[in-house]
């Protein structure tokens, strides 16, 4: 009875060593960098972690397929290095000879990344299915909405313009008055200044002595004297 157990168990090995192996058909490599993920607080990768990562592998099948009833026996590992990496197949629960499509393996290992790498504390970086592509993180969504932050610089640029049209007014307002008072100072003392009309410089009266025009004068001169 013992022989034909150690015979059963022998046969089992072998077909076991068949299915899983480096390149083999529906099988997939993994690594991992526990040491660079998780420095001093790094852990031993053992048994009871080779234990965890079948159990996550067939919660994942399990939670892919409805219909699937995947026991931590049908995922099988091998090739385990101390660095750590090894290769993994999940065998068909009907017959146990047979190994799972890639497809489906690589689907479901997809679908439950996240949970994966958060049961060993590692991330896609540090946990690597060197065949199956990392799965993209889900856009971080600001706390404040777009839309909010879009209207209040819209506002912020539109008071802005207000403020320097008024700032402007002001101080074009101030410039005018400025310019008025002057010129009525220069008015009151009976200066004669200097305006530009059109382009062109005129003397403004002094209210006070009058002005001559001289183009009269060199006529009165000219024909008065006899």
């Amino acid at each position: 009875m013992l022989g034909v157990l150690l015979l059963i168990l022998s046969v089992v090995a072998i077909a076991d060593a068949e299915l899983c192996k480096p390149d083999a058909q529906n099988a997939f490599k993994v690594r991992l960098s526990i040491k660079t993920a998780l420095g001093d607080n790094a852990y031993a990768w053992d048994a009871n972690e080779e234990y965890l990562f079948k159990a996550m592998v067939a919660f994942a099948m399990r939670r892919y397929s409805s219909k699937s009833t995947t026991q931590i026996s049908n995922v099988l590992l091998c090739n385990v290095t101390d660095r750590v990496s090894f290769w993994f197949v999940v065998t068909d629960s009907s017959n146990n000879v047979t190994t799972v499509p890639g497809s489906e393996v690589e689907a479901a290992i997809r679908m439950n990344r996240d949970r994966i790498n958060n049961a060993f504390l590692l991330s896609d970086k540090t946990l690597q299915f060197l065949k199956i592509t990392s799965t993209l993180s889900p856009p971080v969504e600001p706390s404040t909405p777009v839309w909010l932050i879009v209207f209040g610089v819209v506002l912020c640029l539109i008071v802005a313009g207000i403020v320097f049209l008024v700032v402007a007014g002001i101080q074009q307002h101030k410039k005018k008055n400025k310019e008025s008072t002057e010129r009525e100072n220069l008015e009151e003392k009976g200066e004669v200044t200097i305006t530009v009309e059109n382009g062109i410089p005129c003397e403004t009266l002094d209210f006070k002595a009058g002005h001559v025009n001289g183009v009269f004068v060199a006529d009165d001169e000219r024909f008065t004297s006899l």
